[in-house]
């Protein structure tokens, strides 16, 4: 199936140059060598790979074009699994797959809606910056969209980060569930980078010569301190409520009775299926 590749996303976030505060010359990043400390060109720069901090391994480009990629030309479908069963920490940058000409305007129907109906999505091997990726295949409206994700061995265990057992009240853990209830909500496309839009206000106002915006008043934070974990609770409730216009009378939670404890613990490729072993491959 010809198809090509967009990006799904674009970065909004605002960059800067570093400029020499004196004269405002910008300041550029040069490559130098750290052992006769001269400037490189490009064409003076090659790879390595470090075995040691004193031998490393040369590698060129030659070598790496003959290294075997039976991916470069396509996107090769190798399993279907359910799109619920994964993890979204493996899933890294996504990326829209349209339909390369009328010849592929049939099966690319036909996989996106096969996939929409039986709640499916296809694991693929693809090649991307002259490496192998693993990747997942899932339907965003009328897309077919390819998430780049992580090999398995590339995911830490996280296990180790989890804290000791700790002994939660059946109220604590009640309240912070009413919490979440009264933050559910079926839409999240009201939510805006506060913080660019105030960068970008600065940038305007400096460009214009105009008097810079007071930071706006907040509660002073500190760092480190303790508080009551159920009268957080209670407020946290009380302001999302209170956001949504709800009144709460029974936001806050007098005295509580001992309970139980319980532990909590755009390029152009092609994409292809791949078949049974002993069946003929064709393209999907």
């Amino acid at each position: 199936m010809p198809i090509r590749v967009s990006a799904a996303t674009e970065n909004r976030s605002i960059s800067f140059h570093q400029y020499h505060l004196e004269d405002m010359g910008r300041v550029r990043t040069r490559k130098v060598c750290e052992l006769d400390g001269e400037v490189l060109g490009q064409d003076e720069i090659g790879k390595g790979y470090e075995l040691t901090r004193d031998e490393v391994v040369p590698v060129t480009d030659e070598e790496l074009d003959q290294m075997p990629l039976p991916t470069a030309k396509a996107i090769e479908i190798v399993a279907f699994v359910d799109r619920a069963s994964i993890d979204a920490v493996r899933i890294a940058d996504s990326y829209y797959l349209s339909a390369d000409g009328a010849v592929a305007a049939k099966p690319y129907v036909l996989l996106r809606r096969a996939l929409e109906r039986n709640s499916k999505a296809a694991i693929a091997k693809f090649a991307w910056h002259n490496r192998e990726r693993l990747g997942l295949l899932s339907v965003r409206d009328d897309a077919l969209v390819l998430h780049s994700m992580k090999w398995p061995d590339e995911v830490r265990d996280p296990s180790e980060l989890a804290p000791d057992s700790i002994d939660l009240d059946e109220d604590e853990i009640q309240r912070a569930m009413e919490l979440m209830d009264s933050m559910t909500t079926d839409d999240i496309s009201g939510f805006r980078d506060r913080y660019r839009e105030a960068l970008e206000e600065l940038i305007a106002a400096k460009a214009e010569g105009k008097e810079l915006p007071e930071p706006a008043e907040g509660e002073e934070q500190q760092p480190g301190q303790v508080v009551d974990l159920m009268a957080a609770l209670n407020a946290s409730v009380q302001k999302a409520r209170e956001a949504r216009g709800e009144s709460d009378a029974h936001a806050t939670v007098h005295e509580m009775k001992p309970r139980k404890k319980t532990a909590a613990k755009k390029t152009a490729k092609k994409a292809t299926t791949k078949k049974a072993a002993g069946r003929k491959p064709r393209s999907a």
